[in-house]
């Protein structure tokens, strides 16, 4: 589990693409490689991966046929950057929310909006049945960081970034057209498909 907090950037050094598998190394800044160790589960870009193998300060991991899929790891080039968090611990502070590294679809920027210190990004999503799970106000988890949507049309949503986040992570160098990777917030997913699933239950019952 992780928490949204971005730790730290991290340069691909290497890609070995196979038929639907993907072989790829980070070299993660040394402050955050400390006690990790090979099956240690690091989120890239949001992702949940689980280290593979160790050279010095580069860290190499599978990537398998349904990541590449549902994911924008795909694209990944050598020489790009990543958002980098190492898995939470008990007792960790909690200063975004509770994320799984499941990324459940992609989404692209429409939109960048920045007057002075306000920058806000808007994205559209692929999957137009997602959208039952964006709320005002609601969590989002954009590359691996914990956002709060801002404001929803359709099937776009609007986030806004503080200097912080933008200046810690990747997100700044993201353009229109880019592909992120969404996370829904799993508590959000829950009482959606559950209220779903009991309507649609109540609705079979009263026909009989």
């Amino acid at each position: 589990m992780f928490t949204g907090i971005i730790q730290g950037i991290a340069k691909v050094i290497s890609i070995q693409k196979e038929k639907n598998f993907y072989i790829y190394g980070i070299c993660i800044p040394s402050f955050l490689t400390r006690g990790l160790k090979i099956g240690d589960s690091v989120s890239n870009n949001g992702c949940c991966l689980t280290v593979k193998s160790i050279h010095n300060s580069d860290y190499f991991f599978d990537i398998m046929k349904e990541t590449l899929e549902y994911t924008n790891l795909k694209f990944l080039s050598l020489g790009d950057y990543i958002n980098i968090e190492r898995s939470a611990k008990y007792g960790d502070e909690i200063g975004g929310h509770i994320v799984s590294g499941h990324i459940f679809n992609t989404a692209e920027i429409s939109r960048i909006s920045q007057s002075g210190k306000n920058y806000s990004l808007w994205l559209k999503i692929n999957d137009k049945k997602m959208m039952k799970y964006f709320f005002y106000r609601g969590f989002i988890c954009l590359d691996g960081i914990s956002l709060t949507i801002g404001k929803i049309i359709d099937n776009e949503f609007c986030v806004n970034l503080i200097p912080e986040t933008l200046s810690r992570t990747t997100i700044k160098s993201k353009k229109c057209g880019s592909v992120i990777n969404i996370e829904i917030d799993l508590q959000t997913q829950i009482i959606v498909d559950t209220t779903e699933n009991w309507i649609n239950k109540n609705r079979v019952d009263n026909k009989d």
